[in-house]
């Protein structure tokens, strides 16, 4: 998978924190508390444009690259591990982080390129709560294709069962019987 697209799964695995700050910050100037003004309205794009990008990105590699036939050997579902302890990071950054300040913007946006960076760079792509959210369970699988055996973590959408599938590095489908 290329840089571009490990760049936009990591950005769509916090789709439900920009979703959860851009209502925060819309309620807020829906009772009058927060203005539009400049950082709020940059924020407000900044997050927007995060989701959009998320988005498309998940929808570009899970319909447009290529899937290899495997064989699903062996199968561990690890859904709740990946999301559970992923989800306070989000109730964090939704509540305390005020992005009307400036300050508070640009470290929200510095943690989120760090931990971009370490996402990506270590292809961390099976912790992702927004997949999970939309219906995709995570699984560490065994599979074999053609002489090669190895263990591979994978979303689906579907029940993931010993047998032939089609994979790519982040999705697995599952062949039509």
């Amino acid at each position: 998978m290329d840089l571009f697209r490990k760049i936009c799964v990591y950005i769509s695995s916090y789709i439900p924190l920009y979703f959860l700050i851009l209502v925060k910050e819309l309620v807020e100037i829906a009772n009058g508390n927060l203005t539009f003004n400049i950082t709020n309205t940059v924020m407000l794009f900044i997050n927007l444009a995060l989701i959009i990008i998320g988005l498309v990105g998940v929808l570009f590699t899970y319909k447009k690259e290529q899937y290899l036939e495997v064989e699903v050997v062996e199968i561990k579902n690890l859904t709740c591990q990946n999301f559970l302890p992923y989800f306070p990071l989000f109730v964090l950054f939704a509540l305390a982080f005020d992005l009307e300040f400036i300050s508070m913007s640009v470290v929200y946006l510095l943690i989120l390129a760090m931990v971009g960076v370490v996402y990506v760079r270590n292809d961390l792509f099976h912790v992702n709560p927004f997949l999970n959210i939309i219906g995709f369970s995570s699984y560490e699988v065994a599979i074999k294709s053609g002489e090669i055996n190895k263990k591979i973590h994978i979303f689906s959408n579907k029940k993931v069962s010993p047998g032939k599938a089609f994979a790519n590095s982040i999705f697995l489908k599952t062949a039509k019987k």
